[in-house]
């Protein structure tokens, strides 16, 4: 414990990397629909890929819900759901910090969890996200009964942490009534400001000015009940009374009522922190969503539809970002497309292939499974595919020594890639006009070369900029003698590199 600060820790949370922004590229192959969708699917890990989205995406998205390993000891078949609790803690703090960049200033985090870490979790997502964003703890209901073979207690629900990037700033949206809800809507004495519901007319606070007897209609005399008030002024309810708000039952004998018309309360209801399955559907449901999309083959820990449309309902808007960086079986992006939302998915497993694409593909073209109905889903758009390039920077087999590694430019990168990683590692905006190949911002440039550097080249670029204007120049070999201009600098490739961020060779 810090002073003055209560902190979670564990074994090797002071241990990070500098992590190394990869280039993402498509494999037009595995893209699917509209050419000109903007929806990305990432395959590679997943806190590699959040940082490869940074530079384009932080402060962008909205919404983020996330589903991750439970570390629960379980064996999956898509899943090692059995990290080492330091090593997952590691593991989440790690993605969250990266999350957390991307978030709009009005976004929110959405994080599905059970019991066994939900509560080191809480404190986790306190640290990162700060604890005053922290805004509700939803419980949804999972299992419909209970399991009769558990050694312990049958647990039935699952816990979603939701944090804001900013509470203040954050509001949710309402969710619309159900039908069940409107038929609490009636007009029994044919009122022409149409349908109401007959509303509890005391309050749980009592307040001295609201205490007051009322006369019905047969002159039986209604005092508040006990230990409560009315919740209006004797003036405003005899104003209630002679608009017709107040309602005494059918035959004018019930206790006194005030009506609330359906045209005049907020156009949905305020989300709770109970989700029943009746509110958002549970595993089982999941479960046979999943065997109806894959035929059979259903994924070991799905998410029903309807859970993530009442997360997105609250959360976000037509044309909102949506990323999920566990990506599973796709039921995030899923349910974001046929709702409107642009996506994000993440995801490192095999069933990126098996489940994920397959799924989405079957969305673009219009199936009708989980909330497609409800939403009015008829197909349509795309999605591109995306993997992570490999390290840029690689161990040369033959200069490395056991103690001396060398380091070169990764052979299977070509100059558009170099270009853009370089971009990437140095924070500049890839611009491809030939001279200029990346901008921070309207007065500092990037240029990368393989070529030598001359005096003539250096002479040749400087002639491009103004004296206000910066250039930085990559370069992987020099001749002597240079003279720079006092506003152009040289960086090497890769000795320069090597000190912006960790190199790991890919296996």
């Amino acid at each position: 414990m810090k002073k003055g600060k209560l902190e979670l820790t564990w074994v090797g949370k002071d241990e990070r990397v500098r992590l190394e922004p990869r280039v993402l590229v498509e494999d037009a192959a595995k893209s699917y629909g509209d050419t000109k969708a903007e929806n990305m699917l990432i395959f590679g890990d997943n806190l590699l890929a959040l940082k490869a989205l940074e530079q384009d995406f932080a402060g962008r998205i909205k919404c983020i819900a996330i589903d991750p390993p439970y570390n629960t000891g379980n064996a999956f078949a898509q899943y090692d759901d059995g990290v080492e609790h330091s090593l997952w803690l590691s593991l989440m703090r790690d993605r969250l910090e990266q999350l957390k960049k991307l978030l709009d200033p009005e976004g929110t985090i959405w994080v599905c969890i059970d019991d066994d870490e939900s509560h080191y979790l809480k404190i986790l997502c306190d640290e990162v996200f700060g604890r005053q964003n922290f805004v509700a703890n939803i419980v949804w209901q999972k299992k419909y009964g209970p399991a009769n073979d558990a050694k312990w207690l049958s647990d039935s629900h699952d816990h979603i942490l939701l944090f804001a990037r900013d509470k203040e700033k954050w509001r949710p949206n309402l969710i619309p009534r159900s039908e069940e809800q409107l038929q609490d809507y009636k007009n029994p004495d044919n009122d022409p400001r149409g349908i109401w519901r007959a509303s509890d007319l005391s309050a749980k606070t009592p307040s001295p000015s609201c205490m007051y007897p009322i006369t019905g209609p047969n002159g039986k005399i209604y005092q508040p009940p006990p230990t409560r008030s009315w919740v209006v002024s004797k003036e405003r309810f005899d104003e209630l009374l002679r608009d017709n708000r107040i309602w005494f039952g059918v035959k004018g004998t019930g206790r006194p009522m005030v009506k609330k018309f359906l045209t005049e309360v907020k156009g949905g209801i305020t989300v709770e922190t109970w989700w029943p399955r009746e509110f958002a559907d549970d595993n089982k449901i999941a479960k046979y969503e999943s065997k109806d999309l894959f035929d059979g083959d259903s994924f070991a820990t799905p998410k029903p539809e309807k859970l993530l449309h009442r997360i997105l309902q609250t959360a976000t808007n037509d044309g909102d970002w949506v990323l999920d960086s566990f990506a599973g079986s796709g039921t995030t992006g899923a349910v974001a497309h046929k709702m409107g939302r642009k996506w994000i998915m993440c995801e490192l497993g095999e069933h990126c292939h098996t489940h994920i694409i397959p799924r989405m593909k079957a969305v673009i073209d219009g199936e009708q499974g989980g909330v497609s109905k409800a939403v009015n889903w008829k197909g349509g758009g795309g999605f591109k595919y995306y993997r992570l390039a490999e390290s840029l920077l690689v161990r040369d087999a033959d200069l490395s020594t056991k103690d001396r590694p060398v380091y070169v430019i990764n052979p299977r990168y070509n100059a558009v890639m170099l270009i853009r990683a370089i971009c990437k590692i140095e924070n500049f905006r890839y611009r491809n006009d030939g001279r200029m190949h990346g901008i921070s911002s309207e007065s500092r440039f990037l240029h990368i070369t393989t070529q030598l550097l001359t005096q003539k080249y250096i002479d040749s670029l400087a002639e491009d900029i103004g004296p206000n204007q910066s250039l930085l120049i990559y370069a992987t070999r020099c001749a002597r003698g240079l003279h720079l201009p006092p506003n152009v600098e040289i960086k090497k490739i890769p000795r320069d590199l090597l000190a912006k961020c960790d190199f790991q060779e890919d296996k």
